[in-house]
């Protein structure tokens, strides 16, 4: 065991938590599966499962597992629209290209299965792709459709124009984008875009669903913090009201939110 193999799994593990990628109940997956999945010894995943929980982020429970302890706070914004990076990138008269690096079925994994509301171990499409400006990257996407989303796109499809544009042009109506962001640092999976590690990264998980509200796509997006950054605007507020911004209010989980996310 390396000395710094258990902090780049904690790493990741601090990233998966803050995006929300835990189960139902805030349980993590086993020791074995958290092994199979970072090709670790099961004693190297349980020091950083140590370091995490010594963050205060997650504990043990015997003969349960490891569970997400207190969560992390998602606050909503009222957003109207969703963009995606390449109008920003087309904005600036920037070309932007995208290549697959990864295309291939397999079983999801449990917070994916979550996020996308199909069965654990469920076959599900997986693509992983490096976006890059004028030749310089930009992000690494990883991106997941269920079976019955992802029989329909090719390798080709996902190179260009893209998952999101593919499943638009197959006539599948992306309804709502929920995002998350939160921050990480660019690891030893992360050298595709050619920054040393410890590299500060802008982290966004974007879950797509249609008019039904069913999840049509999950993509993970790793940023590089230094070229890319997320700008929110509110309208509708006056500071003489003595409330918060909009976005910034207290949520009420009994009401409905009037805008796309």
């Amino acid at each position: 065991m390396t000395g710094s193999r258990f902090r780049e799994i904690a790493d990741n593990l601090r990233e998966r938590i803050a995006l929300g990628d835990v189960g139902g109940s805030g349980a993590l997956d086993s020791e074995a599966v958290l092994g199979e999945r970072y090709g670790a010894s099961r004693m190297t995943v349980r020091r950083a499962l140590e370091l995490v929980r010594d963050d205060g982020l997650v504990e043990s429970r015997q003969g349960a597992g490891w569970f997400v302890r207190g969560g992390t706070f998602h606050q909503r914004l009222a957003l109207g629209t969703f963009r995606h990076a390449d109008s920003a990138v087309t904005q600036a008269g920037r070309e932007l290209n995208r290549a697959v690096i990864a295309f291939a079925w397999e079983a999801a994994p449990g917070g994916v299965a979550a996020a996308l509301a199909v069965p654990a171990g469920a076959e599900i499409l997986h693509v992983r792709s490096v976006r890059s400006v004028d030749g310089e990257p930009l992000d690494t996407a990883d991106e997941w459709v269920p079976a019955e989303v992802g029989g329909s796109i090719s390798r080709a499809d996902a190179a260009d124009p893209g998952i999101w544009h593919t499943l638009a042009r197959q006539g599948r109506e992306i309804g709502t984008v929920r995002q998350s962001i939160t921050a990480g640092v660019a690891g030893p999976a992360d050298g595709v875009l050619r920054v040393a590690a410890g590299t500060p990264l802008l982290l966004v998980r974007r879950v797509a669903r249609d008019a039904g509200e069913r999840a049509v796509a999950l993509s993970d997006h790793r940023y590089l913090a230094a070229r890319f950054s997320l700008e929110v605007e509110f309208n509708g507020w006056s500071a003489g009201t003595g409330d918060a911004p909009p976005g910034l209010r207290e949520a009420n989980p009994s009401a409905e939110p009037s805008t796309t996310e």
